[in-house]
């Protein structure tokens, strides 16, 4: 029976990591998989992350299950972070919310969610958007549309199309926002451009759905939140699935927020239990332990400010590494590529063609995907010089 199923073709994102192992030129970049890097080209354990798990070692005392909406301090911690102390939504206890494993687990029980509560409704998301938005969204089985985002001839965002095209929305559909740090492009919105947004969604009546997966890598934790603090200060309801892969380095441990802001305290129990049976149709039990790091961080002051100090390490870091590259590629060639330093957070749109990019991949094995879409935490002050002249010979 199962012979009919046929290959699948590798993922391009994990096909790319996959070919850049094989590399055996020397001098080879890996600016494809979205990991944070260090200048030595590590993914290291943050300095708080460390400390946490010393003090879970030290004080776990059972390997049982914990409750079916995961760890209560994580989750508390982790709505305060994004909303804000003191937030009404929370006072009002208005907030549904479970942990879920990672960011992935977050959209696809929120999308669930969507499809339980209205069947046939669109999403629309950004053109691009991260690749992976389509097929968790779309395996629930909720239309896909998308928005117009990016110019790539530009490298700007396309905000009047956007505005024109989210204009003729339905009510009632749902519209996929990035918080912060826009994957693929880096392009994020202005303040003044969150409050175009609010205004259509109060006008056109679409619920937002807000990925926040980059929470302090764009301009500060705060800075970043805006757009999300923006909407959910002034709309009923919001969805929002949260991430710590990046900004604890907890790629590994697989831990997420799915939330939902709600109209009312009645609305809210009753879409607790939804979401919390969505969750146990899939899978069941939350794991525990990249939830309770999280939980021993944001509800520690001490290791809390450590964790903030190393968040604006990570992102000072990239900010430089942007302005350096750009700098360098002008240095060689006279071409002006000040975009990238307006772009945030870890990846960035070089707005090159597809056959450029595999130009760079076969001719100086710089891996990324076609796309022309890079992680900034790959380069270094060792790599930048070969990568600035591996974009001008191209070019």
């Amino acid at each position: 029976m199962l012979e009919v199923l046929e290959q699948l073709p590798a993922d391009p994102i994990l096909g790319l990591s996959a070919a850049f192992k094989q590399e055996t030129n020397p001098k080879k970049v890996d600016l494809g998989v979205g990991v944070y890097k260090d200048e030595q080209g590590r993914t290291p354990i943050l300095h708080a992350v460390a400390k946490a798990q010393n003090i879970l070692l030290a004080n776990e005392d059972s390997k049982t299950y914990i409750s079916p909406q995961g760890v209560q301090g994580f989750i508390d911690g982790m709505l305060e972070l994004l909303l804000g102390k003191g937030h009404k939504t929370l006072i009002e206890q208005r907030v549904s919310a479970v942990q879920a494993p990672g960011g992935c687990g977050s959209l696809r029980i929120l999308a669930e969610l969507l499809k339980r509560a209205k069947g046939d409704l669109t999403v629309w998301v950004s053109d691009p958007t991260w690749a992976n938005h389509i097929p968790l969204i779309g395996s629930a089985g909720l239309k896909i549309e998308t928005y117009p985002y990016f110019d790539k001839d530009s490298a700007s965002i396309k905000f009047d199309e956007m505005v024109a095209c989210l204009e003729k929305v339905n009510k009632g559909d749902v519209v996929l926002l990035h918080g912060c740090c826009h994957n693929p492009t880096g392009a994020d919105l202005t303040k003044e451009q969150w409050n175009k947004v609010l205004e259509l969604a109060q006008q056109r009546e679409f619920l937002p759905f807000l990925d926040i997966a980059y929470l302090g890598f764009g301009d500060s934790i705060d800075d970043d939140a805006y757009g999300l603090r923006l909407l959910a200060d002034n709309l009923p309801e919001v969805i929002i699935a949260a991430s710590c892969s990046k900004n604890f380095g907890l790629y590994r441990e697989r831990v997420g927020l799915a939330a939902i802001i709600s109209a009312n305290r009645q609305t809210r129990d009753a879409l607790q239990t939804q979401i919390q049976a969505i969750a146990r149709a899939i899978y069941s039990m939350p794991p525990s332990y990249g939830g309770a790091l999280v939980d021993i961080i944001l509800n520690n002051d001490e290791l809390k400010a450590l964790w903030q100090d190393e968040v604006t390490e990570m992102r000072e870091r990239m900010q430089t590494l942007r302005r350096l590259l750009a700098d360098k590629i002008k240095e060689k060639s006279g071409n002006d590529f000040d975009f990238i330093t307006r772009q945030k957070g870890m990846f960035s749109y070089l707005c090159i063609s597809p056959e450029q990019v595999k130009k760079m991949r076969s001719d100086y094995a710089i891996y990324f995907v076609d796309s022309s879409r890079v992680n900034i935490a790959g380069i270094s002050h060792s790599n930048v010089d070969y990568i600035a002249d591996a974009l001008v010979a191209v070019l």
